[in-house]
């Protein structure tokens, strides 16, 4: 500020009183962020997209023990199930061996990748 003259000092002054202090600003923030948590918690947030549970097939109602899952979940037990009982491929691990229970939702399938899996649990998902 030592280069301006002094009527910027002055001018710069009368702006700086006109403005908010931080805290001022601060407790206006706060105090919208928890209103906006409030609304929120009151709200009940839809499941979209794979996190929406829908209808399975008899197969894999089988397999999960539930009649409703959202994809997420299913791809969940499914490689719960695969890591417990060791079947992924120790030489290529992209690779799934397949037990009984997995043949029945893969397709009678002796092996599969892992990026198969999702184009392969698709059909057991009824439409509505």
């Amino acid at each position: 500020m030592a280069m301006f003259y002094r009527g910027s000092k002055l001018a710069m002054a009368a702006v700086k009183a006109l403005q908010p202090s931080r805290t001022a600003m601060a407790a206006a923030k706060e105090a919208a962020t928890s209103a906006a948590a409030a609304e929120s918690d009151t709200k009940v947030a839809k499941r979209r997209g794979i996190t929406a549970p829908g209808p399975l097939s008899p197969a894999m109602k089988k397999f999960l023990g539930v009649s409703e899952a959202s994809r997420a979940e299913v791809v969940k037990k499914i490689w719960e199930h695969i890591k417990t009982n060791n079947l992924q491929n120790p030489a290529n691990k992209r690779e799934v061996f397949c037990d009984e229970k997995l043949k029945t939702i893969f397709g009678q399938k002796e092996n599969v990748g892992m990026l198969e899996i999702a184009k392969l649990i698709s059909p057991h998902f009824i439409k509505k």
